[in-house]
């Protein structure tokens, strides 16, 4: 989850799909990462940019699984869902520094958003994993929001397991 200065999330609307399917971005971890390192590469492959402070981390790995017509379609039907672990960064560059087009691109266009309208907006079998994500997540949202996202200025949450990836199916 990369958050602006005013609490907002970055999203992009997906190339693969038709219609308006936004997402944060998101990825799956190399088999020599660790999670703080997959999600980082991640940033720079779909974001395009590593101008970004990590904050911090979900404490558990959450899931999702996907609706039965998309699970025989998506990766090749070889997984069901995904199990994710979600990290917070400040992002510290400029609107400018964002490239998803820089690698190969997934997203057809990106925007921030507050993480209510997100909620809204997003497709409905990643809602429920998008709001524990949010509210787990919120002191750091806060924290951007008001300006405080320092090292310093961190609230105590968990850095959660750093030995498992960012996300795996």
């Amino acid at each position: 989850m990369l958050i602006d200065g005013r609490g907002r999330i970055l999203i992009g609307r997906r190339l693969d799909t038709p219609g308006e399917a936004w997402q944060m971005p998101q990825g799956g971890i190399d088999e020599s990462e660790t999670p703080e390192q997959a999600a980082w590469r991640e940033m720079r492959e779909e974001v395009g940019t590593d101008k970004a402070e990590l904050l911090g981390t979900t404490r558990e790995w959450v899931r999702y699984d996907l609706p039965p017509d998309l699970a025989g379609r998506l990766w090749g039907g070889a997984y069901r869902g995904q199990e994710q672990k979600w990290f917070a960064f400040r992002f510290t560059g400029q609107d400018s520094d964002i490239d998803i087009a820089r690698y190969e691109p997934e997203f057809a266009e990106w925007r921030w958003i507050d993480p209510a309208e997100l909620l809204r907006i997003i497709v409905p079998f990643k809602r429920e994993l998008y709001a524990r994500v949010i509210e787990e997540l919120s002191p750091f949202i806060a924290l951007c929001r008001d300006g405080r996202a320092k090292a310093s200025a961190r609230p105590e949450a968990p850095t959660g397991d750093r030995r498992s990836g960012a996300g795996r199916a």
